[in-house]
């Protein structure tokens, strides 16, 4: 990458990092090419709090933090936010509770102090409570009826048996039915508060206000109740290939997911197995997987693999969308490719184009304000370091083939695989 181009990414030079007394994280950069400003944040009050009778609370909790405050009932918070043509928005998954908002340069103290009115003081308007639980039980219904859906949370409760990470984060129409009022007013005043909370601000500020602006906000927030993030149990690995199928009468297409766990965003392995999945399932048409499924053998609408990676152990899966008269032959030949990639691994060639990929497209991610904050956020959640994205090119075309066909080893069993298939 061009010297011109790797000083334009994100770095320490341009990185502003501030921690506020009471716990809150700061990250902000200046891009004075754009009037407005991207915020986004989270804090860690996820599903991973959910009990099983009342799973979906925390998502609950987040979609009703913009519903009214002490200070603003729904409709004056709508109000406040469309005049300055500004948007925010809240939503939780297993690990964390996220925001995220833009508006113009000149309303970014209008923003924060809405940002900071949903955080501390919702008040879960009985009327707005009902809405929530039948928009998300409509969704949920809209749910069980996606067969790509079905197949990907089945797929999750094959693979994350036992564990956390196989319970769906929206919850179950019985479980939403379950949740009053007073679980979401009890769950935020428990789990919301300074400590974890992490917030990044990009656009044309300076980042020398953005601290003070925030800890007029949020600085005297406080929280003793705040409970330390769940241990995550360890993940018992498959013994064996496991299949299960959910009928979803009356469907034209159904879905396959294949796979197993995956890499934490911080293993060593993260990196080779995400350049070894472009090869296998994403590059180009679709990779090896797209090639042979759909385009050579015609079985599939869609066909790929995708690598997920987080704080817990991640996924590493292939997806199709078939005729229900071909799933078996569409399952036998993604079983194929998969023992050959784990058998054989990728070739120089492969690498270096998914290397080229990995790093050309960088910079395109990184041009809008809404791309970098992303960026911030994942340096604070992985703790990569503020020079990560000045690294990043040199990480990716250091990976070599056998780091590809040793990660892919260690992960993908042909097997051990997890096989999920939801349609008629």
């Amino acid at each position: 990458m061009k010297a011109i181009f790797q000083h334009s990414l994100p770095g320490p030079d341009d990185i502003t990092r501030d921690i506020l007394p009471n716990g809150i994280t700061v990250l902000a950069r200046t891009n004075f090419n754009s009037p407005s400003v991207v915020i986004g944040g989270y804090l860690p009050c996820g599903s991973l709090f959910d009990t099983d009778d009342k799973l979906g609370l925390a998502d609950f909790t987040a979609s009703g933090l913009l519903r009214g405050s002490e200070k603003r009932d729904f409709q004056k918070i709508f109000d406040e936010l469309e005049s300055a043509g500004a948007s925010l928005s809240f939503s939780a998954g297993g690990h964390t509770a996220g925001f995220s908002g833009r508006c113009l340069a000149e309303d970014l103290p209008l923003l924060l102090e809405l940002l900071a009115d949903a955080l501390r003081r919702p008040v879960f308007p009985k009327e707005q409570v009902e809405r929530l639980r039948a928009q998300s039980l409509t969704g949920l219904s809209i749910r069980g009826q996606d067969t790509a859906g079905m197949a990907s949370l089945t797929f999750d409760q094959i693979v994350f048996e036992g564990h956390p990470y196989a319970r769906p984060d929206d919850g179950w129409p019985e479980t939403i039915k379950a949740i009053k009022r007073n679980d979401l007013a009890d769950f935020h005043q428990t789990h919301y508060g300074p400590r974890g909370l992490v917030l990044a601000i990009v656009g044309s500020v300076d980042p020398k206000t953005i601290a003070i602006q925030v800890t007029k906000e949020l600085g005297d927030w406080t929280n003793s109740s705040q409970p330390e993030i769940p241990a995550l149990p360890a993940l018992k690995p498959l013994k064996r290939i496991v299949t299960r199928k959910v009928k979803i009468p009356g469907k034209s297409q159904s879905d396959l997911v294949i796979g197993t766990s995956g890499p934490r965003r911080k293993d060593p392995e993260f990196m080779p197995a995400s350049l070894g999945n472009s090869v296998l399932g994403q590059f180009g048409m679709a990779g090896r997987i797209g090639e042979v499924v759909r385009e050579k053998s015609g079985l599939a609408y869609y066909a790929s693999s995708s690598l997920s990676a987080g704080i817990g152990p991640g996924s590493w899966d292939v997806s199709a969308g078939v005729n229900p008269a071909n799933v078996q032959k569409a399952r036998d030949l993604i079983c194929k490719e998969i023992e050959r990639f784990v058998e054989k691994g990728v070739t120089i060639q492969e690498l270096s184009d998914s290397q080229s990929n990995f790093v050309g497209r960088l910079p395109l991610s990184l041009e809008s304000n809404a791309g970098v904050v992303g960026a911030l956020l994942n340096i604070e959640r992985f703790d990569l370091g503020l020079d990560y994205y000045r690294r990043y090119p040199n990480l990716v075309q250091s990976v070599t083939p056998e780091e590809v066909l040793s990660a892919a080893k260690k992960y993908l069993h042909p097997d051990r695989l997890a096989v999920a298939i939801a349609g008629s």
